[in-house]
């Protein structure tokens, strides 16, 4: 009877987070809000379908083992020193700025130091799976504010690690001798996990993988997953370091791809009912009797943490604008705050009042994390526009670069030096035109002036920074970064300040492409659609099609604005296919005229070769030399290669008839 009411809870919570999630999907909310609001809905709090949670949150803590484990598996050394100053630069000291103004806070109201401290671990961590999934579906995952954020992310996942080793000592079960013991244990199953990713693990998985099961290959990452993340428990640890742990040894193996693929089903399963259990410990009668305060501590938490990233990355020199850009997207508390917040609850670090006000709070920055980053672009704008902060940015300027250029006209303006900057770059240089690059990274920056590039720093959306680059007298502007919205700030502020100038803008999505050009843009060239002319034009190459057909509709395509792929054309697809639907029936052949040919010493003409094959000889190479003017009395060799064109049932009787002699 036990396992039937396990099932019905189990059906009622699949089922309304089905529905909840797939409402919120069609608002644009990620499916962690949707599993946050359908335990809230469901639990003891809400419409009481769940009471008993103890088995939900024996699953739920399923999941963290595999969210930590997936993690694991993703770590890579080689990533992390390509983004070292992102991620161990503006991520530590975000995370460290956070902590302590988090903390000190805090302390004000608690007044007790572990529990403090302990709010600045639940604060400091923001929503990896929010953030990636919006970035990635605004296009800004390669944006500077996008990097940024992956690289703080990262930081931040990983220290759920000591925060958890923390939890002890801060609920007052051990002192500073017991936080150095149990730091101590970390460090050795850190070097025996470290070794066995060297020397066990890989051969263990190779002898799996030359099996050639599946099934074997997934229960053994199943075992090593939970089997390091008991033994780890065993030993006074956590959970989620021995589940991390069990990911770092296999991420180095040649099958880190195969695991992650292989564990990701039951990850996303299990995380689900994860957020669903936390939803339902929320007591939804305490958010709205202290709704004021509540939505005070949400207020303080969003100005807090934008504040500390705010700080941090300026500290380190970013960008004014995508400093702020940045920090609104790491606004929200993240789900590593739940796992932290459940473990310091059970450890007596936290109490259940301060659980709520917790949750409340939490849940909401991520239900308002979807609407912020909307507005990001236009509050990052309008606050780097105030008078005090622009002071901070040109002091920051000039400690980064020199003065600008002088004036100079004709010349053209390069705003990004990523590939497609410096490969412009390159050929303005070898055609002696005049040019100067604006770029925002400055390591860039300092690298290329070495190299005597004209290169400067400064953001393109300000129409000073364009002013000084000489904008009034240039004669093109090429636009070539990665962030759509600066994009289009950058095309709307020149072409007011320079109405004849032609400019050139990329964009990596089609959706940018009618914007650009109502802003001004003269020429847009959108990626997915240079890469969609690139392949046709090869496939159509492949049909026959004459390389001047070809031309001319790629000229048309590139004229119209590329509105042929944008929009379901059927006339003028079908248009285009009955004019050269011949060219399926043609295909081009050669043959080579081998010793004791039934053709050798015999002439075209002899041969009758037309009218007895319906193809056409087009061209013959002999000696390396090829004849594109064929004689009729040209006489086969051995060695020749006869090119042959005509419909395919014809070149197959060409073909034969030089094989066999005969048709």
């Amino acid at each position: 009877m036990h396992e039937l009411v396990f099932l019905k809870s189990l059906v009622i919570i699949l089922g309304m987070s089905a529905v909840v999630v797939f409402a919120l999907h069609r608002l644009k909310i990620p499916s962690i809000v949707g599993f946050l609001l359908c335990g809230m809905l469901l639990g003891p709090y809400g419409l009481s379908f769940i009471k008993e949670l103890e088995t939900i949150q024996v699953f739920a803590e399923i999941g963290v083992i595999l969210l930590l484990f997936t993690i694991g598996l993703e770590f890579s050394l080689s990533r992390f020193l390509k983004m070292r100053l992102e991620v161990f630069g503006i991520g530590g000291l975000y995370v460290l700025i956070t902590v302590v103004m988090a903390g000190l806070i805090s302390y004000q109201w608690l007044k007790v130091p572990g529990t403090a401290i302990f709010t600045g671990f639940l604060v400091a961590l923001s929503s990896t799976a929010i953030v990636m999934k919006l970035l990635s579906e605004r296009a800004e995952l390669d944006t500077p504010q996008g990097r940024i954020s992956v690289g703080i992310l990262i930081f931040q996942d990983l220290c759920i690690v000591p925060f958890m080793l923390f939890i002890p000592v801060m609920s007052g079960g051990g002192g500073i001798d017991e936080l150095i013991f149990t730091f101590g244990k970390a460090i050795a199953i850190v070097a025996i996990v470290l070794l066995s990713s060297r020397w066990i693990v890989p051969k263990l998985l190779h002898q799996v993988v030359h099996t050639g099961s599946r099934e074997l290959f997934v229960i053994t990452i199943l075992i090593l997953c939970f089997g390091i993340a008991f033994i780890t428990s065993e030993f006074g640890l956590s959970l989620a370091l021995g589940a991390f742990l069990a990911g770092l040894m296999i991420s180095e193996s040649e099958y880190a791809h195969e695991a992650t693929s292989a564990i990701l089903p039951f990850r996303d399963s299990f995380n689900g009912l994860f957020f669903i259990s936390v939803g339902m410990l929320m007591d939804i009668s305490f958010f709205i009797n202290n709704i004021l305060p509540v939505l005070s501590l949400v207020s303080g938490i969003i100005l807090l943490k934008s504040t500390a990233g705010l700080l941090s990355m300026f500290l380190l020199k970013r960008p004014l604008r995508t400093s702020i850009h940045s920090s609104i997207n790491l606004a929200q508390v993240g789900e590593f705050s739940f796992v932290l917040a459940v473990a310091g609850l059970a450890a007596g670090v936290i109490s259940s009042e301060f659980y709520q006000w917790f949750l409340s709070a939490s849940v909401l920055t991520m239900l308002l994390s979807p609407f912020l980053m909307r507005l990001a672009p236009v509050m990052s704008d309008r606050l780097s526009s105030l008078k005090l902060l622009k002071k901070l940015e040109r002091m920051k300027e000039l400690s980064v670069t020199e003065d600008f250029p002088e004036k100079r006209s004709g010349h053209v303006i390069i705003v990004g030096f990523g590939l497609n900057g410096r490969n412009l770059a390159r050929v303005l240089k070898e055609a002696g035109i005049p040019y100067v690059v604006l770029e925002l990274n400055t390591d860039t920056i300092r690298d290329m002036r070495r190299r005597g590039e004209p290169i400067y720093y400064g953001d393109g959306t300000k129409s000073d920074v364009l002013h000084r680059l000489g904008i009034e007298a240039a004669r093109i502007l090429v636009v070539v970064i990665s962030d759509p919205a600066s994009c289009r700030n950058i095309v709307r502020v020149a072409r007011k300040q320079n109405p004849g100038l032609f400019i050139i803008a990329r964009t990596r999505y089609t959706a940018e492409v009618d914007d650009l050009f109502k802003l001004g843009a003269d020429d847009v060239i959108p990626e997915e659609f240079e890469t969609s002319i690139e392949i046709f034009s090869r496939v159509l190459n492949q049909y026959q099609t004459p390389g001047n057909v070809i031309s001319d509709f790629i000229d048309m395509i590139r004229k119209d604005g590329y509105r042929l792929l944008r929009q379901a054309g059927v006339a003028t697809r079908k248009h285009l296919l009955d004019k050269y639907a011949f060219l399926s029936h043609v295909d081009i052949e050669t043959f080579t005229i081998h010793p004791g040919s039934p053709v050798l010493n015999k002439s075209i003409k002899e041969l009758d070769f037309r009218s007895k094959t319906g193809a056409t000889i087009i061209a013959i190479e002999r000696k390396t030399q090829m004849h594109t003017v064929v004689d009729p009395e040209f006489i086969f060799e051995p060695g020749d290669i006869v090119f042959i064109t005509g419909e395919k049932d014809d070149i197959g009787k060409a073909v034969t008839y030089l094989a066999e002699g005969g048709p």
